[in-house]
């Protein structure tokens, strides 16, 4: 576990900071205590991460479950009632793991994970533009379409332009945010080649410090950062303060029946969004290795229930952490249990200074995490892949900036079932006509591997427009499955075939049958085909 600690360090510092702010935004946005996000958070990196068999994915609080955790704690009564659903949800999970479950994941077709994973470089570079100019103070993490406050993506991005237009925004926020920026992008493409020291020490750490710095000595200043504009970071006042704000799941209302249904859906939901990012992370893992599924299954549910039980929101992989931990140069698990590290000890021992970093400072950083997810090549890439990968692909991203994550998936895997359906309705046999000899028609027929009722209506048109006077050879040898539907279609047009002087002549491993009666006990006595 400790061979790529030189990468691994390096990349947890990157991810401690991108999820630092993610942990506390999510907590504002799900209407709960901020301290409840950064639990999460620590329970994500060091106990998922060490049970997990994904080596660069990271775990934590989920946007796309904020909205479901507002809507119950509202519903459920107190922040302690909800608790007990988070327990009972992770525990569902560990079911999901032991009954295999984890294979769902892979029945999303590439296009929509690819298309999932640039939508969200997409929203994230969206979303970060209003804290990049010192403009927005709205939960961070917050990556729905719909904010709670009212506004969308595109009335924040407006209300951005028009305080740029008008001088209203926080100039301060915007120079360190520049400034970050720029020491991104000039550690990456030149510094990170002229010398070790330049590739342990990470350009996102830089940029933090070069933001305290900032913040520090101009804060009394035209251009000082005010507090709305910085991390906020709860600060207990001693140890005392700091255990008080763990919660405690009330067990005693788990006999409501509204705390079950709760659970069950924070267990598909937190579980379909989790093996989803397994897949996407999986795809942009440089070393292509294969995450057990089931196995992280079981590692989400003993965090959950963990969480849950001293007060943390779900869990999840997410793609944004786990992105940046790919893109950091994380190698192994390491990663995602240190930088779980470097949340608990700096929450304990460190508050003040955490709150003291311009949130503009973590969009920059989270800037470079969006674009490096939505980089125009992955568009061009798409585009000459072809139709049938472009739609689901683009669908996907459009689903996901003006809905959200898991809305922008399902629209884009039904997309991908209707191409499926048509291309299987086109595919379902293949005609040649020869030319007409001894007075008949002559045109054969070759059904394809598999045909099914989705092709019935395909072979129907063809059979309906072969004209009087045919020889018909229908060549069903390497058809592996034939479904009843399309039996009984044969089987009706041989009774008109004969009213049609069609003569048929069915090949099949048996040989050739000239004009066949009854097409279902032929097809039922067939000899099966081996693999």
């Amino acid at each position: 576990m400790f061979k790529n600690i030189k990468k691994d360090l390096p990349a947890s510092i990157v991810v401690f900071f991108v999820a630092l702010p993610l942990c506390l935004g999510i907590a504002l946005a799900s209407g709960a205590p901020l301290f409840s996000g950064l639990i999460a958070g620590i329970v994500g990196g060091i106990v998922v991460g060490a049970l997990s068999g994904s080596q660069i994915g990271v775990s934590g609080p989920a946007a796309g479950l904020a909205a479901i955790v507002l809507a119950a704690i509202s519903s459920l009564g107190s922040y302690e009632n909800f608790l007990v659903a988070v327990v009972l949800g992770g525990a569902i999970q560990l079911i999901f793991g032991v009954l295999k479950l984890g294979i769902i994941g892979y029945y999303f077709p590439s296009s929509v994970i690819k298309g999932m994973l640039t939508g969200i470089g997409i929203i994230i570079i969206l979303k970060q533009i209003p804290y990049f100019f010192g403009v927005d103070a709205n939960p961070e993490g917050d990556f729905a379409f719909l904010q709670i406050d009212g506004e969308n993506t595109f009335t924040e991005l407006l209300k951005t332009l028009n305080a740029l237009l008008s001088g209203s925004f926080n100039i301060g926020a915007a120079i360190v945010a520049l400034l970050g920026l720029g020491i991104l992008i000039l550690w990456s493409n030149v510094l990170s080649t002229k010398g070790k020291f330049f590739q342990l020490v990470q350009g996102p750490l830089v940029a933090v410090v070069v933001g305290i710095l900032f913040y520090v000595f101009t804060k009394n200043g035209s251009v000082g950062i005010t507090a709305e504009h910085l991390v906020s970071v709860p600060v207990p006042d001693n140890f005392d303060s700091f255990l008080g704000q763990f919660a405690f799941p009330n067990f005693a209302a788990i006999t409501n029946g509204d705390i079950w249904v709760t659970a069950f859906t924070i267990a598909l939901v937190a579980s379909l969004e989790t093996l989803l990012c397994v897949e996407a992370t999986d795809k942009l893992d440089p070393e292509k290795r294969v995450t057990p599924t089931n196995r992280e299954l079981l590692a989400q549910g003993t965090g959950n229930m963990i969480s849950g039980l001293i007060g943390g929101l779900p869990i999840t992989q997410v793609i944004v952490r786990s992105s940046a931990n790919i893109q950091s140069g994380g190698k192994s698990k390491m990663s995602a249990i240190v930088h779980g590290f470097f949340l608990l000890t700096s929450v304990i021992l460190i508050p003040t200074l955490l709150n003291m970093i311009p949130l503009s400072v973590l969009a920059a950083i989270l800037f470079i995490v969006g674009y490096k997810l939505a980089k125009p090549s992955t568009f061009k890439a798409m585009w000459a892949a072809g139709w049938k990968q472009f739609v689901p692909f683009i669908v996907t991203i459009l689903g996901i900036v003006f809905t959200d994550l898991l809305v922008g998936i399902g629209l884009g895997l039904a997309v991908g079932i209707v191409i499926i359906l048509l291309k299987s309705y086109q595919n379902s046999h293949f005609l040649h006509i020869e030319d007409k000899s001894n007075g008949k028609h002559k045109i054969k027929m070759t059904l394809a591997e598999e045909v099914t009722f989705f092709n019935k209506g395909a072979i129907l048109k063809e059979l309906d427009r072969l004209p009087e006077d045919t020889d018909l050879t229908l060549d069903v040898r390497n058809t592996r499955y034939l479904d009843n539907d399309i039996i009984e279609i044969l089987q009706d047009f041989s009774e008109k075939a004969k009213n049609r002087n069609i003569d048929i002549h069915l090949i099949s491993e048996r040989g050739v049958v000239e004009n066949p009666d009854n097409y279902i006990q032929f097809f039922k006595l067939r000899p099966k085909k081996t693999a």
